[in-house]
This record gives C-alpha cells, sequence and structure tokens, in this order.
C-alpha cells in the first residue's frame, strides 16, 4: 500500500516546494522508492518529458532529488498563466485550451480531478510513497468547493498534512492558526503537524512561540527551518525573482536578464548564476539595464504582450541604443520571436492582436498557430558565428516548448542543428545570428546548462573585455545534485523524522 506525505501552506511561496524536494531527497536516500506529486500547478516554468509532454517545474526537481526520470502523472494539470485572470490549462502535459479563472474554477476543475485520479492510480501502482504538493492556501474559503489540489487531494487519500509557515514575512503563528480554524473538522484532523520554515536568529527566542502554537492548536511543531539562501535548486516561479539578490556585483563579466511581466523559463539561466565570473541580474525598467555584457531576452507565455511592454517601458529604445552600441544581444524562444521583425497571431492564440511589429533586429516573421511544440532534443552548432567567434559542439540538450513558426525574410547563420526531437532522429536547423555577429535567438531550452558550451560563449565575452579565457570549472548536473543533498541534510536535521516517520506510518 503506498503511504503518503502532504506539505501545504498558510499562502503561496512558503517553501513546499523546496521541503517537498527535500522530503524526496531524504527518503530516496534512505532507499524508499519515493515520488512526488502535485495535482494542479500554476506556474510558468515548466519542462518537456521525454515523451513530449509539459508539466511544471518544480515536480522536475523534486523528481530529480527522487533519483526519477520525470513524468506527467506527476504533475496531471498545469496552468501558465497568459494575461489577467486567464491561463492556458494543460492536462496530462497537452493544452486543452485557455480558459479564464471563473470558467476553470467554477466549470472546469472538477472534471480535471477525473484526471488527476486516474494519474494518482498509476502513481500507486508504481511508488511505494508520495510527497504530495499543495498549493496557495487550504483556507481560500472563496474557492475550496472546487479546489482540486489542497484538502480535496488529502481526504481523497487519506493523506497527512504537513502546514508550513513563512516566519520570514512575519506573522507566521497568527498563518497557522488562523488557517487551521478556517478548516473544517475532518479536514483539521488531517493535519498531523506544523513547520516553521524561513527561519532567522536565535532559536531559543522562538520557543515560546512553539509552546504557545502546540497548546493553542493541539497540534506538534515538526521543526524550524532556517532560512536556505542560493541553494542552487530551480525555483517554481517569477515571484521567486523578487528575493534574488545581485550574487557578485564584482564579478567580470554583467549579464541582464529582461524580466518582462510574462517571463518563463527563467531557470534556462540558473546555470551562469553558478559560474564565478558571471554577474547575472534582472531588469524591468530601463533605469536598471547599466552597461553589461550581455543583455537576455527570455521566454515568455504571451510573446507580444510582453513585447508591447518593452515598448510602453523604454526598454526596446534601450536594447536598439545597446545594439547600436555593440552591446550583444541572446533571445530564447519568446524572447528569440521578439527580435524578428513581425509576429504574427492571426488565430488569435495569445491576444487580442493580429500581428505586432517587433524588435528587428533578425530577418524573420513569427506567426502563432494553435498547435504547440514540446520535445526534448539534441543538436549541435551549425553556423554558430558569434561576436565574430565560430565555435563547435555537439551533444549539446535542451528542449522545446513554444507556439509559431518563424519564417526568414533575409540573410542569417542557422547557430544549431537539431539532430534528435523526441527521440527521434531529425535534420532541422534552429535559431538564427545575424550578419553583424550581434545577435543570437534559439528555440532550445536548457542550453546554457551544457557546460562546455556555456564557458565558450562566456570565454567569447571576456576576450572582448581583454581577460584571458577560464577553463570549464562548472559541472552543472553534479552541482544541482549536490544541491539537493545540501538541502536534505538541512532539512533532515530540522526535523523531527522519527515523528514524521511515525505520521506517515499511521
Amino acid at each position: 500500500m503506498t503511504k503518503y506525505i502532504m506539505l501545504q501552506g498558510t499562502s503561496s511561496h512558503v517553501g513546499k516546494s523546496i521541503l517537498t524536494t527535500a522530503l524526496c531527497r531524504i527518503f530516496f536516500q534512505d532507499g524508499v522508492n519515493i515520488a512526488p506529486f502535485k495535482a494542479q500547478n500554476m506556474a510558468l516554468n515548466s519542462y518537456v518529458t521525454e515523451d513530449g509532454k509539459e508539466m511544471g517545474r518544480a515536480q522536475i526537481a523534486q523528481a530529480e532529488a527522487a533519483g526519477l526520470k520525470p513524468c506527467v502523472e506527476m504533475n496531471p494539470v498545469l496552468l501558465k498563466p497568459t494575461g489577467n485572470s486567464c491561463s492556458q490549462v494543460i492536462l496530462m502535459g497537452r493544452p486543452v485550451g485557455n480558459m479564464s479563472a471563473k470558467e476553470y474554477h467554477q466549470g472546469y476543475s472538477l472534471k480535471a480531478f477525473a484526471t488527476v485520479k486516474k494519474a494518482l492510480a498509476k502513481m500507486q501502482e508504481r511508488f511505494e510513497m508520495l510527497a504530495i504538493e499543495g498549493a496557495g492556501s487550504p483556507a481560500e474559503v472563496n474557492l475550496k468547493d472546487n479546489d482540486i489540489v489542497n484538502m480535496r487531494i488529502a481526504k481523497y487519500l487519506k493523506a497527512p498534512v504537513l502546514l508550513i509557515a513563512d516566519i520570514d514575512r512575519g506573522g507566521a503563528l497568527a498563518s497557522l492558526v488562523g488557517t487551521l480554524e478556517l478548516l473544517d473538522d475532518e479536514e483539521r484532523s488531517l493535519v498531523k503537524g506544523l513547520i516553521i520554515n524561513k527561519f532567522r536568529g536565535d532559536i531559543k527566542l522562538l520557543e515560546p512561540a512553539l509552546d504557545f502554537l502546540k497548546q493553542k492548536t493541539g497540534k506538534p511543531v515538526l521543526g524550524v527551518i532556517p532560512y536556505l539562501e542560493n541553494i542552487g535548486i530551480d525555483d517554481e516561479d517569477s515571484v521567486s525573482l523578487d528575493d534574488k539578490t545581485v550574487k557578485n556585483t564584482a564579478a567580470a563579466l554583467k549579464i541582464a536578464v529582461i524580466r518582462t511581466p510574462k517571463i518563463s523559463n527563467f531557470t534556462d539561466f540558473a546555470a551562469l548564476t553558478q559560474e564565478e565570473d558571471v554577474n547575472l541580474y534582472y531588469v524591468t525598467t530601463a533605469s536598471q539595464l547599466g552597461q553589461p555584457d550581455l543583455i537576455i531576452l527570455p521566454g515568455s507565455k504571451n510573446t507580444t504582450e510582453d513585447l508591447l511592454y518593452l515598448r510602453s517601458s523604454g526598454l526596446e529604445k534601450c536594447l536598439k541604443e545597446a545594439h547600436a552600441n555593440k552591446v550583444p544581444i541572446i533571445g530564447v524562444c519568446g524572447g528569440y520571436q521578439m527580435l524578428g521583425k513581425m509576429i504574427r497571431d492571426p488565430h488569435h492564440t495569445e491576444s487580442t492582436h493580429d500581428e505586432v511589429e517587433a524588435l528587428g533586429f533578425l530577418p524573420m516573421v513569427t506567426t502563432f498557430f494553435p498547435k504547440k511544440v514540446t520535445s526534448q532534443v539534441e543538436a549541435q552548432t551549425m553556423q554558430w558565428q558569434f561576436l565574430g567567434k565560430k565555435a563547435a559542439f555537439t551533444n549539446l540538450h535542451g528542449y522545446e516548448i513554444h507556439m509559431g513558426l518563424t519564417d526568414f525574410v533575409g540573410e542569417v547563420h542557422h547557430p544549431f542543428l537539431i539532430n534528435t526531437r523526441g527521440g527521434q532522429s531529425v535534420n532541422s536547423i534552429d535559431g538564427a545570428v545575424s550578419t553583424d555577429g550581434f545577435v543570437m535567438g534559439s528555440y532550445i531550452h536548457g542550453i546554457f546548462d551544457n557546460d562546455e558550451y556555456r564557458r565558450a560563449l562566456l570565454n567569447i565575452l571576456r576576450e572582448r573585455k581583454g581577460l584571458a579565457p577560464l577553463p570549464v570549472s562548472q559541472n552543472y548536473a553534479a552541482q544541482k545534485q549536490a544541491a539537493y543533498n545540501r538541502l536534505a541534510q538541512t532539512v533532515r536535521q530540522s526535523l523531527d523524522m522519527e515523528k514524521l516517520q511515525q505520521i506517515i506510518n499511521e
């Protein structure tokens, strides 16, 4: 029989994803056949499985921590916000359409729960334990009737729940007590313990509060998790960018990532932040751009609206001035599409605009169609010649998640040749480099995760500044595994593991 432990929070961004990742690693280390599960995820960071299906990035990290290849059953429902109160709904890895919040919560979510139950049944067949993540808060009284990710899952599985609060925000005690008060009797009985997360300071000063919580709620506090900075694990969504600090202002290379309102898959740049000579920072206004050595335009869930944001915010003007001053620009996925001459959306797949003039750096036109491309790919460099330098690489791994077909209306170099897509041999060009060598774009997410490629690109930037090249010193995949181990060690030391095991066994 499958065992369960479910992590719910008093609000969003209290650390549910990271603590679920930690438990996946801890029990994996202990020899348990454990897997993550989240019924419904709302996130702009997503990933493509080996069979070409799309799921939330947080469950990818959790699967990696559990020593598993991700499968879409770990996250059967994914909501990707496209605009105000509207999301693309992805069911078992495939988009089923765009819905308003009202349409989804009042009409579709309970239908989707039938799919969630089927996914759970498959997970129960394969794994002896599931670490289940909730979403937001289980006490949102206006949403509870149609909620399929918190207490509906806990009651369906009779899963024990740990309730997490973020003490760094303040009001952690009130949020724990208030959340429990708003649950009904059955739901409250499923909560078997409390966790205080993101604590800074002397634990002795917190002990009276822990005693109060146990007396007030009748629930034990299983542990106090310290505030963890720069843990090196992929973040779930762009709200976490608010917490990111500049890593190293004295670093030789400064890389600016344009943070648009619908930025997606910013995990593409996590590997760059691990390089000691890189200071990577996010820019939302023209005044923040500074004097970077490289500008990156990231992916977007709504390319057209984000392009219009660049225009209205003054960032488009800054990008054109930077290009005139020979600052290199790289675009990934939606950012790549923005680098062209025109974006067309005749079917109104992403917005109400039929077409919008793009930035004009690359001679290409992108037309959106309802069908989405989702595939893991393996590629090699083709006509890769950036900033006057050429490079040759094979076995470059990444993935595609995009809508739209791009046609070229002028001369460009194509930097990549995709050799396999979804495990099938292909011979497909990808991306474009401008004839002056200062602008490059690609549809391949995760390209910077390739260690030798990443270092070669950085060394070209170093050479422009008269700096000596550096050898490949980072193994990003190994660094992530080490980060999972560090996280597990910290959480294992901070939780009452004996009590936790007792709760799971009961």
